[in-house]
């Protein structure tokens, strides 16, 4: 599995599906029987790659059957230990029983879709929302996915700036190497430029500004953030808004606390609208309800999502009344706005997680992880540097004694990893091995884990002579 075919139209490298032997794994927490991939599973990977586009391809080729805590299992009598998430969304962990029965019990009563006319469990599924929120954050919106909350959150930050200075208050800041999903104007708010380079009409009032993650942009002073603006010719009271990851994605990179306050005071006095995006990072993931707490500041708007339901397709938009009632009725809808099956999942989850003090768990397991995974950076000149709070981190790969990324190592190691029967989504970013386990997870397994990940760092340096 550590070998690519190259698509002859594209850059990116593509899982082979040749089955490849690996070593045989049995443990309480992982078991690999079988090549990887499974030779058994090739019609169903096959059959995929005709029907689904290119993109598509991007994940290591293990078919999942099904997932229950924080592990994943084939059809064939694999086992992994998940270091995944599903991508960051089983925050209580995968298929956990209240939330299947929550799901089924609504399926059951009668109402799967109501679209935006009134239902109970869309009322209780904004209370239960709120209940974790700040209390001057008193209202939320509910959507489907991240994009489409951030897009909402785009909508509302610039109709608010016009609403305060008239239509040239209409700049939005964003930051470079951000990810805000992978819709048009989500896109255009996100940092990457292979978010960009397919749009032909950039919007040149949406602008990126460095992020402050101390390895690749060592300037973590705010001062870089206004002499950009300057550079850019952005008048600062042109700023309607500044949208944030509240960590970012692709490295799991945090702003430096005296960074995040300058903004949130910068944002005040330009009367310009802060908003996190909190899609991946809330919920608990960073050892706190929200990320954006560890700051000590305040949002205007928060988008929520992936771990808000621990499974369903469920986003929200919290927010200021003032901001989010700009709207009149009938303009800021979603067809399957607080979709009831989803809205029961929420709660479900929202309460597995208080129940089972999981956002303590994140802090407190979060410490064994972060003190593994620095040491492996300690002993491998190809870990750059990791970068993490609580039960996220981003290890950057990199040439030996350089800053410079090396994708296909990352992929390479990340394959390993997963022959070894842990589970991880492929490198992201520049070359970010993602490492976010289900927050039920123990320190026992996620010491097992990272002894998996020193193994195949260690196998793959001494088989390149690194």
């Amino acid at each position: 599995m550590g070998r690519y075919e190259e698509n002859n139209c594209m850059d990116d490298e593509i899982y082979s599906l040749e089955p490849k032997n690996v070593p045989l794994v049995e443990t309480q927490y992982r078991c690999i029987c079988t090549p990887i991939p499974v030779p058994e599973s090739l019609p169903i990977l096959e059959r995929l790659r005709e029907l689904e586009p290119i993109s598509m391809r991007g994940q290591p080729p293990v078919v999942w059957d099904r997932a229950e805590g924080f592990q994943v299992f084939d059809k064939w009598g694999n086992m992994w230990l998940d270091f995944s998430s599903g991508v960051l969304v089983a925050n209580a962990g995968h298929g956990r029983q209240p939330v299947i029965d929550a799901i089924v019990a609504q399926a059951q009563h009668g109402l799967i879709h109501n679209y935006c006319f009134p239902s109970e469990i869309r009322m209780r599924c904004c209370e239960k929302i709120l209940e974790f929120a700040p209390p001057y954050l008193n209202k939320v919106f509910l959507v489907t996915t991240g994009s489409e909350a951030t897009e909402c959150a785009l909508k509302l930050t610039r109709t608010w700036g016009h609403q305060q200075g008239g239509t040239t208050k209409n700049v939005i800041v964003s930051f470079e190497n951000g990810f805000h999903g992978r819709t048009l104007g989500a896109q255009l708010m996100g940092g990457s430029p292979t978010l960009k380079e397919w749009i032909v009409h950039q919007d040149p009032e949406i602008i990126q500004v460095p992020f402050p993650d101390g390895f690749y942009n060592e300037n973590t002073s705010f001062d870089l953030f206004e002499e950009t603006l300057a550079q850019k010719g952005i008048d600062p009271d042109r700023v309607s808004g500044v949208i944030v990851e509240s960590y970012q994605g692709g490295g799991a990179d945090f702003l430096p606390v005296e960074y995040a306050q300058s903004l949130r005071e910068w944002c005040n006095a330009h009367n310009a609208l802060l908003v996190f995006d909190e899609v991946q990072a809330g919920f608990g993931r960073t050892g706190k309800i929200f990320c954006f707490e560890h700051y000590g500041v305040e949002a205007d708007i928060v988008c929520a999502g992936k771990g808000i339901s621990s499974s369903l397709p469920l986003s929200a938009v919290i927010g200021r009344k003032d901001i989010l009632d700009i709207y009149p009725p009938n303009t800021m809808t979603s067809t399957h706005t607080g979709n009831p099956v989803c809205c029961a999942a929420v709660i479900a989850n929202l309460d597995l997680i208080q129940q089972e003090g999981l956002v303590e768990n994140a802090a407190i397991v979060g410490e064994v992880l972060q003190e593994k995974l620095q040491a492996l950076v300690q002993k491998y000149p190809v870990a750059g540097v990791c970068h993490g709070k609580g039960l996220v981190a981003g290890m950057q790969i990199v040439e030996p004694g350089t800053k410079k990324p090396d994708k296909h190592l990352a992929n390479e190691i990340c394959a390993r990893i997963i022959e070894k029967g842990v589970m991880l989504f492929s490198p992201v970013g520049r070359a970010t091995l993602k490492i976010a386990p289900p927050l039920c997870i123990t320190a026992e397994a996620v010491e097992e884990a990272c002894g998996v990940i020193d193994e195949a760092i260690a196998e793959i340096c001494a088989e390149k002579g690194l």
